[in-house]
């Protein structure tokens, strides 16, 4: 257990470690080119993923905070239950440090800091940041055991 709460410390320290890293280097709202398709921008979002609130007037700064730490609570006890295996503690690891990385934000600026952007000409997709990689990088992996436990089930149910 105390390996996989480690892992959720490293990710959210890497996360705070890049924004630390992009806030100093960057002005806010700076481009810098890196690719034709890749470019580092600093950005703070008040809201979730694609802005999703964040025109509103600042409630929901803390009602992503409660819930990121009821989410996280939860998983901690899901860890619990699965820390023997391999493939479900990590996803909730992942999660739980992506979500502490994004909290931190929130109590510190009042909103998530974003940098990463991917785009194709002008159309690109909403900037994020290592700590929404890492959610993102736990929902899939969580998905992937949920399938292939239903399908180890299916494979013996038939056996």
């Amino acid at each position: 257990m105390a390996a996989w709460l480690a892992l959720s410390a490293v990710v959210a320290a890497l996360d705070q470690v890049t924004k630390f890293w992009v806030m100093d280097s960057l002005a806010f709202g700076e481009h810098v080119e890196v690719t034709n398709f890749f470019d580092l921008v600093l950005v703070f979002n008040p809201g979730a993923a694609f802005s999703f609130l964040a025109d509103h007037s600042g409630w929901q700064r803390w009602f992503f905070v409660a819930l990121a730490i009821v989410i996280s609570g939860w998983l901690v006890v899901l860890l619990r239950r699965h820390q023997s295996e391999r493939l479900l503690p990590l996803a909730f690891a992942m999660i739980i440090g992506g979500a502490v990385g994004n909290v931190i934000d929130r109590f510190l600026y009042g909103a998530v800091v974003d940098f990463l952007y991917f785009h194709i000409g002008r159309y690109g997709w909403p900037a994020f940041n290592l700590a929404d990689s890492a959610i993102t990088l736990g929902v899939v992996l969580m998905i992937w055991a949920q399938i292939r436990d239903a399908r180890q089930s299916a494979q013996e149910s038939t056996s």
